[in-house]
């Protein structure tokens, strides 16, 4: 008894931020699939010529997500439009995030024309529940589970492509 006494909270902590984790990249892989699904919208044309708006996106992105993820509170896209595809830069250094790890919400809509490069994006905000965890995985995994200073890390997907000539 004693000895599980001792031993129990460090395996349960392990237990849980594990599943935290796991939980976290599935909802990773989600979040991809439908950047992924719904950009394929914008590539082909369907959103621009329909007169679609970011609302309409972010609607249609969310109905690609299984219910999964919360949509209202903790989504935010952005779909810009860009001359080649070397400005279209999706790295961390593009990051809609300030010094303190506070998300600046500054995003745009612009789904582009025909044959013209775009670059749409999805963040989510993931609260952590593990207690600890975000000290552990501040080095770990700082990459790409984005710091956002408190409790939460922001889970972002991608998707770069040259629109279908419509």
């Amino acid at each position: 008894m004693v000895e599980f006494a001792l031993i129990a909270p460090v395996f349960f902590f392990l237990i849980f931020g594990l599943i935290e984790i796991a939980v976290m990249f599935i909802f990773m892989n989600t979040l991809d699939y439908g950047i992924n699904e719904t950009a394929r919208r914008i590539r082909t044309g369907e959103l621009q010529t329909a007169g679609a708006d970011a609302s309409d996106f972010k609607e249609l992105l969310c109905g690609n997500l299984f219910d999964l993820l919360d949509c209202d509170d903790n989504l935010w896209v952005d779909v810009d439009r860009f001359d080649d595809f070397q400005a279209a830069d999706a790295s961390d250094n593009a990051l809609p995030i300030d010094d303190d790890g506070n998300l600046i919400d500054d995003f745009d809509y612009d789904p582009g024309g025909p044959s013209e490069i775009v670059l749409v994006q999805a963040y989510y905000k993931w609260d952590l529940i593990t207690p600890v965890l975000p000290e552990l995985l501040n080095p770990a995994l700082s990459n790409p589970l984005i710091n956002l200073g408190d409790r939460s890390r922001l889970l972002r997907a991608a998707a770069v492509f040259r629109n279908e000539p419509y």
